[in-house]
């Protein structure tokens, strides 16, 4: 008689009372994996992948041990590689949402109506300079009042200001667009206009 390896081994049937045992089992196994997880199809779609896991190593049983004991083992293992696919997942999720976000950041900034900058020269050089320097530039106001040595009051009084001042520009410029949102701007083009 030949010696069975231990890669053969894995090969073997399953013993067909260990089989009864979990069958018996399974809605106990099946609550076992609701409690843990976010729904009834991937508390399934878990056991399902243990029973199969059950069929492809169910040989590798011992004999002493409880084959109900030996699978909950395998359920707990098995919500262990799935919260971990989840946190891998989630996280590749959260950086591709973030790159996303500061691409969309970086568009919506480049896409700001170009004939606001080209307004900003019209504009009292005090309140130019507060948009360019907090809006345009992202400069913090805080930041902004210590350099022009203004309290931070009156810097959030000059930027309200010279907000209201380029609105009204913007308005006589491009027309009533420009209170909407003028993100797709032609002003500058010929026969512009906002779109």
């Amino acid at each position: 008689m030949e010696a069975v390896s231990e890669t053969d081994d894995a090969l073997l049937p399953i013993d067909q009372d260990v089989v009864q045992t979990l069958v018996a089992n399974h809605r106990q196994f099946l609550s076992f994996l609701e409690a843990r997880v976010a729904s009834r199809a991937v508390a399934e779609e878990i056991l399902q992948a243990a029973f199969v896991r059950v069929v492809e190593r169910g040989s590798s049983l011992q004999q002493s041990e409880s084959a109900v004991a030996w699978f909950y083992r395998l359920l707990r293992n098995a919500l262990i590689d799935h919260y971990r696919r989840g946190a891998t997942e989630a996280k590749a999720i959260e950086a591709r949402t973030r790159e996303t976000e500061e691409g969309f950041e970086l568009e919506l900034k480049d896409a700001v109506c170009a004939c606001m900058k080209s307004l900003l020269p019209t504009m009292k050089p005090e309140y130019a300079e507060m948009i360019r320097r907090v809006d345009l530039e992202e400069t913090p106001l805080a930041s902004v009042a210590a350099e022009l040595a203004i309290t931070p009051n009156n810097a959030t009084v000059r930027l309200h200001r010279a907000r209201q001042a380029l609105k009204q520009r913007l308005e006589r410029s491009c027309g009533t667009c420009a209170s909407h949102g003028c993100l797709d701007c032609t002003c500058g083009q010929p026969g512009g206009g906002c779109a």
